[in-house]
């Protein structure tokens, strides 16, 4: 089950959940087992980000459905001409298998290796 929430639990350091969606994805005993965020990144040209995506429950494909429902939240309620994220390099495959192509060289960020992906609608 997907909850899709408006209001944040709590203030993050970037000051960016505020104004963002958040989708929480629960299991079975009811708690949250996989979340994200979705916000504007530039709204006069349709840009919209996904972030802190985060699922606690591997290999039983609920990070695939919550970032599923991402992208449904940005191209259906933000209409979305382009979604942008920045993922973690080993999980670009991730990101690929919903249609996000690389367009950057790697970076570093918290010294974990990322890359810029984006999404055309």
């Amino acid at each position: 089950m997907f909850v899709v929430e408006q209001d944040c639990p709590y203030q993050d350091l970037d000051d960016k959940d505020q104004n963002a969606i958040h989708i929480f994805g629960y299991n079975e005993n009811k708690r949250v087992a996989a979340c994200l965020r979705v916000f504007w990144k530039d709204e006069e040209h349709g840009e919209v980000q996904i972030g802190r995506v985060v699922t606690l429950e591997h290999g039983i494909g609920l990070g695939g459905k919550l970032l599923h429902e991402g992208v449904k939240l940005a191209t259906e309620q933000f209409k979305a001409k382009k979604i942008y994220l920045e993922a973690q390099e080993y999980a670009k495959g991730y990101y690929a298998k919903e249609g996000f192509e690389v367009v950057s060289e790697p970076f570093l960020e918290d010294g974990i290796p990322h890359v810029k992906m984006e999404k055309i609608i």
